[in-house]
């Protein structure tokens, strides 16, 4: 359902998009075709005598501007909802004007599209109604409408839109319209586009005859005319069917001088023709007065007829004589027809055999120094392209081809940006995950002892360790296991808030004859907190079995104690790439039989057998990597989050020089120490490799 919505909202923001975009710039293109279209409206109010030209022309610019950046602001996106509600108001205004247009009528076409598209005041109102419903739809769902160009890059095709529209207006309105939609352009016949086809439909009329008998007055038709003895009063004719129309019907040109019709002529004459057209000599344009003149002496001197097309009265006529010197024929026409053959006041034509194969603003007329031979052979001669397919190709280049360029390049920025962040997201997210069960991870720094120091020397080692973390608290755990006489002496001088207890060992059997044996209770009731347990110089020289470990292991958590349990391969081991099955072994057999409330007192202590004592370390990278292994066997067994909270320690020579580098690694969470335990500064300074 959510994405059929967002489908029919894209479609309406698309045929908003398109048919703004289209209507405001066949309003741009013709900017004074607009302006008469508005004056027609202002006309139809009764309010032209109150509103002047540079109103507005300034209006149809502004309207054509505004059409055309809410059409392309639509398209990508830009400003989604103070858009989509300007588009709706918008268009329940012009909706509002169609109904009005469509009731009385005051004006036959809207001119939404220039001369580009004709539609009836009845297809309009429809049109209208259709855009406001995809308004409205727009504007309840604004978010739904996916950008094409990112937020960071509006601003260009804003800015661009904006400029470009405005100086196309400006353009046309100082040239002429880029694009002739007229009947009157440039190759068009126009003998034959007054000529009406074989057969088409005519239109039909019907006389009403109003007279008069006996104080009497009545209407008739033809078909039933009374008889003589009525008297004639009036009669009205009304249009009853529309017939064909060419598309040129009201070209008629009268000479002002002997008041004869020359419109023949004029078609008829074989060759070229100029002719200069000023709907309103009274507000042409007279700065290139000069060189109309020009060209009316070459036109004299190669005989071409030369006539001034105006819709001025004689006083104006004879004021534009008096201003420049003006020598050629004069001519009247319509004033409306003069506005649809060029935008330009004045402007010139250039006809031959009646088909016009040169228009020029007054502002862009022909270099009269290239006029030096006639026109047959010289390029003003021959028809300027008015191709639909090269003006196209220069839209395109100036206007599409940029936007589509900066589209694609930002869609393609953007879509690696997403790839990036998307990755940079979810690496983060990884880490952050890891970070955060690392955080919750016990840091774990362990001191193994080992079959050394007496008595005195451990307790007072133990003490000044003790002394050493108290004064400056570690940021890990901190755990020293001792021979079993020292447990009892030592757990008397430890604040086990921050040094915790541990014995190196505890017996299989819970109690009985087993001389020289401690069991795993014993060992607790000293205040000890950890054991040792699989440490491999007790599976080397005492030969306890995976078998022997479990029972250990079963003991110890019965007791309340935490295992630190150890694992770790040979060196022929590790040279045979064993050393995963082998580390799995020992774990399976002693450790993974335990459910996962239990597991949560094992410590897993990772010691390579060839590096305990032998002054070898496993590198940094060895040691991650078997750590990493192990995390994933234990994912495999309780799963992944029982995996990265346990906590899992390296040993086998470390020491203060390369404890810093070993617990930057993301699987290594502390270290069981051997001999660096036995001095208070050396195993401080492993101690503290968790503050760098």
């Amino acid at each position: 359902m959510s994405k059929l919505r967002i489908l029919a909202v894209n479609l309406c923001r698309l045929i908003l998009a398109l048919t703004f975009i289209l209507s405001g710039y066949v309003k741009a293109i013709d900017p004074l075709g607009t302006q008469y279209k508005l004056k027609d409206y202002a006309a139809a109010l009764h309010l032209a005598e109150y509103i002047p030209d540079w109103i507005t022309l300034t209006g149809a610019i502004a309207l054509a501007m505004t059409e055309f950046a809410l059409g392309m602001f639509m398209l990508f996106a830009i400003q989604r909802r103070l858009v989509s509600k300007f588009t709706t108001a918008m268009m329940v205004v012009m909706t509002l004007i169609t109904v009005w247009i469509f009731i009385a009528n005051p004006v036959k076409d809207c001119g939404c599209f220039g001369d580009a598209i004709k539609l009836t005041n009845g297809e309009t109102l429809l049109k209208n109604i259709v855009l406001l419903a995809a308004a409205i739809v727009t504007m309840l769902r604004p978010m739904d409408m996916g950008r094409l160009i990112s937020k960071s890059n509006q601003w260009i095709v804003t800015n661009y839109s904006l400029i470009y529209i405005v100086c196309t207006s400006v353009y046309c309105l100082y040239a002429l319209p880029t694009f002739d939609f007229r009947p009157y352009h440039i190759g068009a016949n126009i003998k034959k586009g007054m000529e009406i086809p074989e057969g088409a439909e005519q239109p039909e009329f019907e006389t009403t005859f109003i007279l008069k008998k006996n104080g009497q007055t009545r209407e008739f038709t033809l078909d039933n005319y009374p008889d003589s003895t009525w008297e004639f009063v009036d009669s009205k004719t009304i249009q009853t069917r529309q017939g064909y129309e060419p598309p040129i019907h009201d070209f008629s040109l009268t000479d002002t001088e002997t008041g004869e019709d020359i419109t023949e002529n004029v078609l008829n004459h074989k060759g070229y023709t100029f002719l200069l057209i000023s709907r309103s000599l009274a507000y042409a344009d007279d700065s290139n007065f000069g060189d109309i003149d020009q060209i009316y002496e070459y036109a004299t001197e190669y005989k071409i007829p030369f006539y001034c097309v105006t819709a001025s009265t004689d006083k104006d006529i004879n004021r534009w004589r008096d201003l420049t010197g003006a020598e050629y024929p004069f001519c009247t026409a319509d004033e409306t027809t003069l506005k649809t053959i060029i935008r330009s006041n004045p402007g010139l034509l250039l006809l031959k055999d009646a088909t016009i194969i040169g228009k020029w603003s007054h502002n862009q007329l022909p270099d009269t120094e290239e006029l030096t031979a006639s026109p047959d052979k010289l390029p003003i001669g021959q028809q300027t392209d008015d191709g639909v397919t090269s003006k196209l190709i220069k839209v395109l280049l100036t206007f599409l081809l940029p936007l589509t360029v900066l589209t694609i390049a930002d869609r393609i920025w953007a879509w690696s940006k997403w790839v990036r962040n998307k990755e940079k997201k979810e690496s983060d997210k990884i880490f952050q995950i890891f970070k955060n069960k690392r955080k919750m991870r016990k840091k774990i720094v362990a001191g193994n002892w080992k079959m050394n120091l007496n008595l005195q020397d451990g307790v007072a080692l133990a003490k000044e360790i003790n002394e050493a973390l108290v004064a400056e608290k570690p940021n890990c755990e901190v755990i020293i296991c001792t021979p079993f006489i020292h447990l009892a002496s030592v757990a008397q001088v430890l604040d086990q808030n921050v040094v915790a207890l541990g014995a190196e060992n505890c017996a299989d059997k819970v109690k009985g004859a087993y001389t020289g044996e401690v069991s795993a209770e014993m060992v607790k009731s000293t205040g000890a907190q950890y054991v040792i347990l699989g440490h491999s110089e007790r599976r080397q020289y005492y030969h306890e079995t995976a078998e022997i470990l479990k029972e250990k292991v079963d003991l110890a958590l019965a007791n309340g104690l935490k295992i630190l349990f150890c694992c770790g391969e040979t060196l022929e081991e590790r040279k045979a790439e064993k050393q995963n099955e082998v580390v799995k072994a020992e774990l399976e057999g002693s450790v993974f039989h335990l459910d996962a409330e239990a597991w949560k007192n094992i410590v897993i202590a990772y010691e390579p057998i060839w590096a305990i004592g032998t002054g070898m370390t496993a590198t940094s990278d060895q040691a991650e990597e078997m750590l990493a292994y192990i995390r994933s066997i234990v994912a495999e067994k309780y799963g992944q989050e029982a995996a990265e909270e346990t906590s899992i320690l390296y040993g086998g020579s470390c020491k203060a020089s390369n404890a810093p580098e070993l617990f930057s690694k993301p699987n290594i969470d502390g270290g069981l120490i051997g001999g660096a335990s036995l001095k208070c500064a050396d195993f401080k300074g492993i101690i503290d490799a968790w503050k760098k």
